[in-house]
């Protein structure tokens, strides 16, 4: 009986830390369909031989703008981690690219500076002006897009805090004193 209810308990605590883990960047029904052998250097480089590949970039959003088709993010590339969330080394990056929601989104809830990853299709290049120059840009069709939330130096959340005190005391004569405190 009790290695019956064992076993139920382990298999209860399983159940509940599986459900309660965050689940991953790349939804379950796109992340068959990712290419990661694509790298964003390739892509740059011939961004129409990977046309309809499904990758996943990140980077960080420099500026967003309403087009008649849909709404363009222009990111600086950035290298992904094991999350998936992109490292934010601007010296790191590879280049520019340019992700389109074809779906309204408004461009004022995208921040400049924030970073996001992206699944998306490749679409091709575009060619648009960086200051007084001509750049092309690899172009990808967005099928998800994960905001990071920005970090946050004066971070309110409360968090747990642990701490551990002992004290002690002599009295006069024969008395004496002592303490032992535990504090969340």
């Amino acid at each position: 009986m009790r290695l019956a209810s064992f076993k139920s308990s382990w298999v209860g605590m399983f159940i509940l830390a599986t459900a309660c883990s965050s689940p991953g960047i790349i939804p379950e029904a796109l992340e068959p369909l990712v290419d990661r052998a694509v790298s964003f250097r390739e892509l740059a480089s011939a961004p129409e031989s990977y046309q309809g590949k499904i990758v996943v970039f990140g980077g960080v959003v420099l500026k967003a703008k309403r087009l008649k088709e849909g709404t363009q993010i222009e990111l600086l590339q950035m290298p992904l981690d094991k999350r998936e969330k992109p490292i934010l080394d601007r010296q790191q990056s590879e280049g520019r690219f340019l992700a389109l929601q074809q779906a309204f989104l408004d461009p004022a809830t995208i921040v400049e500076g924030s970073a996001m990853t992206i699944v998306g299709e490749v679409f091709g290049a575009k060619t648009d002006y960086l200051d007084d120059v001509e750049y092309r840009y690899p172009v990808v069709i967005i099928k998800h897009l994960h905001s990071w939330p920005a970090p946050s130096y004066d971070n309110t959340q409360p968090r747990p805090r642990f701490s551990i005190g002992l004290g002690g005391g002599t009295g006069i004569g024969l008395g004496g004193g002592g303490g032992f405190a535990i504090g969340f």
